[in-house]
Formats: C-alpha cells, structure tokens, sequence
C-alpha cells in the first residue's frame, strides 16, 4: 500500500490502496464536475497519445528522455542510470499541495505527485532523502492514473508532477490511462529543467503548464554544484521549446493557471546562480511577460556545508538586487505568495523547496 500522505501535509481523503482495478472505481462523479479542456485530450481521441506511449517506452530501450543521454536500456538494467529509475516509476508520495506557486494552488490545492530520484546531482538539495536517496515505491502506470484522479476527485485544480524528467514514459501512460477514465485537470511538468529535446516532443500537445527550474546562468557553476554538464545550454533550448508549445502563462476568471510557461529561479548565497544571465535570457530570448517566481527560501542543506560559498544563508541584500534586476530588465509578472521566510513554520520542508 503506498502511503498518499506526505508528513506534516493533513489531507481531508483516506489513505488509498493503488493499484486496484478502475472497474471497481466510480469515476462518474469526476467525469461530470469538471471540464473537457486540458491539451491531452485532443491527442486522446485521435490516438496520438496511445503511439506517444509506445514511443516513449521504446526511449527507454536506449534513453534520451533527458539531456545526459545516458544510453541506457533502461528497461533491462539500471547501471549507469543517474536517475536510477527503470520501467516503473518510484513515488514519495501526492497531495494537494497549498504552498505552490498563487496560479497553481487557487483555493483547493495543486495536485501534486513526488517522484522519487532525479536527473540532477545538486549539493544543496532540500529534498535529498528523496531524490538522492530513494524514499519512495515503485508503482504501476495504473496506479499512478489512480493518483491523479484521486486527486481531481478532491478538488485539485491541475496535477502538479514534481521532478519528471527522468519518468516521462510511465506519465505518459498513466494519463492515457486517466483520461480514459475522466482525467480532466491540466498537466504542470514541474522540472529541473534540464530536459531533451526528445522528451518534449513527446510531451508537446500533452502538458499545458510548463514550470521549470533555471537553476543556473552558466555551465561551469552547474557542473560544480549539480554535477551535470551542459547545463545552462540544455536548459535554455528546453525553455524555448517549451515557450513555443505553450506560450506565456493565461490565467482563467478565476485566476487559475489554464496553460503557458511558469519558471523559477532560486537566487543562490553570492550570485553564484548567475542570476543576471538567467533574467536577461526570459527578457531577450522567451518573453516580459514569462510568470516568474524569484525564490529566495536557500537555506543550506544535504552537502551543502562542503562547499564554502553555500554553507551560509542568502542574504537579504542578494535577494533584494534579484528583484531591482527582475525589474530592470521588465519582467514585473513576479509571483506575489507570501515569502518563505514568513510562512516556512505552517509548512512541511519539503513543501516548496527547490528540487535536486
């Protein structure tokens, strides 16, 4: 039995049992309460998403879902697999989540589904225990269709996929399977950011909010901190590309994101995020209007008292001149929930923090 509650995180549901059939499920009540809109519903009904499942799992074969491109058969071994993930997805846990981003949490709740592991090695991660060392199942695709209508059926306004990259595939046939069954909330692929090129093609028509990381402006501080090369490179040709599939976020009448790019940059101790590089490039390159969360919750943790210059807490004065350059080069579209700083008591750890 995997466990849906996330510690700390009081949830109003029952802990369910996943991987039971949908036959002995209703879904009636989910089918009728919401609407018939997300992106993934048109490839569902011409088939495309059936042959994007089929694609995906042959990737796995000799993997490129992300921009290591590690090669791997993934479906047979796991040794060179960074993210240590093979045929099945492993999962730390769902909820609807309230200290996500104003647009993503509304009033119920982002639906929002842990994946354990991650393409990325970061030093300072405040989810380790998960994507560095596993705490999670493994889950069937059927289970985790399961999760995503659990969570619409308790009212989540989207279904929030926190560290994706590395478990493309097994998203994909699980909405396959869920919205065969009255899947009806936008897909949000909450990433790292350092996605292929192949991926999102796979992802394109799928995914309506596309929330990324920009965790760094140059490659060589990347390759430092988060033990991944080309960072910067893949992370910028992964934010166009995911601009040019959805767009500039749009927020329905209720001030609910409906489909568009939100990215989020957490400002690091001495700049050492590159944080000019980043800003200019959504100013010059993606767009003014890129919804932008600024983060300035760093605090030090996992490895991080290894390494001298983020041993130590962000200052103010370096989140402060994050926000004067955010403003110099026209991107006032900031997300305006309370700081971190302020709230941090009322919320899990994990809830909100930067992902590995």
């Amino acid at each position: 039995m995997l466990n849906c509650q996330i510690q700390a995180i009081p949830l109003s549901f029952p802990i369910l049992v996943y991987g039971e059939s949908p036959v002995n499920s209703d879904f009636s009540e989910t089918r009728s309460a919401v609407p018939a809109w997300p992106a993934y519903l048109a490839l569902l009904d011409n088939g495309e998403l059936e042959r994007r499942v089929a694609e995906a799992y042959a990737r796995l074969e000799d993997c490129d879902l992300c921009a290591r491109y590690c090669r791997v058969h993934r479906r047979q071994t796991l040794k060179g697999v960074v993210c240590r993930t093979g045929e099945r997805a492993v999962v730390h846990g769902c909820c609807p989540h309230h200290g996500e981003e104003n647009p993503l949490r509304g009033w119920a709740g982002s639906g929002t589904i842990f994946f354990t592991w991650c393409n990325l090695r970061c030093v300072f991660c405040q989810n380790w225990e998960i994507s560095q060392q596993g705490e999670g199942q493994e889950i069937t695709s059927e289970a985790l269709a399961r999760m995503m209508l659990d969570l619409q059926r308790h009212g989540c306004h989207n279904i929030n996929l926190v560290t994706p990259s590395h478990v493309v595939p097994q998203i994909l046939a699980a909405t396959l399977l869920a919205a065969r069954w009255g899947l009806r909330l936008p897909l949000v692929y909450n990433t790292g950011g350092y996605d292929s090129p192949e991926a999102l093609a796979l992802l394109d028509g799928v995914v309506d909010i596309y929330m990324p990381d920009m965790k760094f402006g140059d490659s060589t501080t990347a390759h430092r901190y988060s033990h991944v090369r080309n960072y910067w490179e893949a992370n910028q040709a992964a934010v166009r590309e995911m601009h040019r599939q959805v767009g500039d976020l749009t927020l329905d009448e209720h001030g609910l994101a409906r489909r568009g790019l939100l990215v989020r940059h957490l400002v690091l101790p001495g700049d050492l995020a590159n944080t000019e590089t980043v800003l200019a490039f959504l100013a010059r390159e993606i767009s003014t209007d890129t919804y932008l969360n600024l983060m300035d919750q760093y605090h030090p943790c996992y490895k991080a008292g290894d390494y001298p210059l983020l041993a130590h807490p962000l200052a103010p004065e370096g989140y402060e001149q994050a926000l004067r350059l955010a403003e110099e080069y026209g991107l006032r579209r900031l997300d305006q929930r309370q700081r971190w700083r302020e709230s941090a008591e009322s919320m899990p750890r994990m809830i909100g923090a930067s992902r590995g």
